[in-house]
């Protein structure tokens, strides 16, 4: 396929063109060279990863990026207008305008925040929440004009059990937002073990939580938290990295506080360092990678205050970020956590959930010395046909 016409089929795909059916699946993936490579690089590529598409596995644009930036995560704005790339290496958090093509990166400097890591937006599109591993604060940010207004830190002593902040999650419709004391980024031996719970409209610290079993220091270094979707009461779920558990967190309306215990364990089956969680739309499917040698943990969360195991699919070492195709029918994973040797494959596994296997795997970043830091799918206005639909991917 020639260069231009890559560029039309993006902009006929982002200006919803009703007359394009929805042949290709297309996905973000920002990238970074591997350990070794004599010129160190970043970027964001655009690739198409459905199966079904000619394209299949092609990368259609490239953006560059700061080759110090160590572009981490992505993450979008509730009605995916926007998508916000964490960085590990500037104070730095930059914001890509989706409705705009070509994309442009905008820079928010952020100097409160050092080692930014994960981000959330207020139900009402109008406040984000940024999690700084590295300075130990979370940074609440204007969503429209996308500017820092306030900065949590754990100087105070109100605040002093946020350390080492990482998985972030909220819940509007109880005003409560949850973070991860994860670990220290420049020694990682120093790992958290608790859950902190502030007050979504203020960011008042109200509580924390121990989620171990395990006598302090634990070290079980909880690293992402997630609401499950449509549970009533609300229930999240945590990874504990180091610790290979994952737990759940249940709020009681009644307390109005969260009571918190284990649904599974990973060693057990002889896998370590679970990282990622994923929901179907419906809420009744639960997928967790673990890095540690490479898998995906399938559950059954119709009760996500215990999800049930069903199967465990092997992707590749370093296992992290996953989407699901809009009909979710495939389940994408990025192979690489942080470039840690052993751990970052490079590759993207392909997984026919029809028949719970692996097709394979798209290694077009793997061959050419890159390693995909993570992966989201591009809004997609489309259902099979080209009808408009809302923005719902994952």
């Amino acid at each position: 396929m020639k260069p231009f016409r890559l560029l039309s089929v993006t902009f006929l795909l982002l200006l919803s063109c009703t007359s394009l059916a929805s042949a290709e699946l297309l996905a973000l993936l920002n990238y970074e060279s591997k350990p070794g490579q004599a010129t160190r690089r970043e970027g964001i590529a655009i690739m198409d990863i459905d199966p079904e598409s000619s394209d299949f596995g092609k990368i259609l644009m490239d953006i560059p990026l700061p080759p110090d930036l160590v572009a981490h995560h992505i993450f979008f704005n509730r009605d995916r207008t926007k998508a916000y790339i964490t960085a590990l290496g500037k104070r730095e958090l930059h914001v890509m305008d989706l409705t705009r093509f070509p994309y442009r990166l905008r820079a928010i400097a952020v100097p409160d925040c050092q080692v930014s890591e994960d981000l959330v937006v207020s139900e009402d599109n109008r406040i984000w929440y940024l999690t700084c591993m590295g300075s130990s604060t979370v940074i609440m940010g204007d969503a429209l004009n996308d500017v820092p207004i306030k900065t949590i830190r754990t100087a105070d002593p109100a605040t002093a059990f946020i350390l080492y902040p990482h998985g972030i999650a909220i819940h509007n419709g109880i005003d409560r937002v949850l973070i991860t004391s994860t670990v220290k980024p420049d020694n990682m031996a120093e790992a958290g073990e608790t859950v902190t719970v502030l007050e979504a409209s203020t960011g008042k610290v109200l509580s924390t939580h121990k989620v171990s079993s395990k006598p302090s220091p634990a070290k079980a270094a909880p690293v992402e938290v997630m609401f499950a979707p449509n549970s009533n009461p609300p229930v999240v779920h945590i990874t504990n990295m180091f610790e290979a558990t994952l737990w759940a967190g249940i709020w009681d309306p009644k307390t109005q506080s969260f009571s918190f215990h284990q649904v599974d364990d990973f060693g057990a089956r002889e896998q370590g360092m679970p990282l990622e969680m994923l929901y179907n739309a419906k809420g009744d499917r639960l997928y967790v990678t673990t890095a540690k040698p490479g898998f995906v943990n399938l559950y059954d969360n119709t009760d996500p205050r215990q999800p049930t195991f069903l199967q465990a699919i092997p992707a590749a070492p370093g296992a992290h970020h996953s989407v699901l195709s809009p009909d979710e029918r495939y389940l994408f994973v990025q192979n690489s956590l942080l470039n840690l040797e052993g751990l970052s494959d490079g590759s993207i596994t392909v997984i026919d959930l029809k028949n719970d296997k692996v097709l394979g795997s798209i290694d077009t970043l793997k061959t050419q010395g890159f390693n995909p830091n993570c992966i989201m799918l591009l809004p997609n206005h489309f259902r099979p046909g080209g009808l408009r639909a809302g923005l719902i991917l994952e």
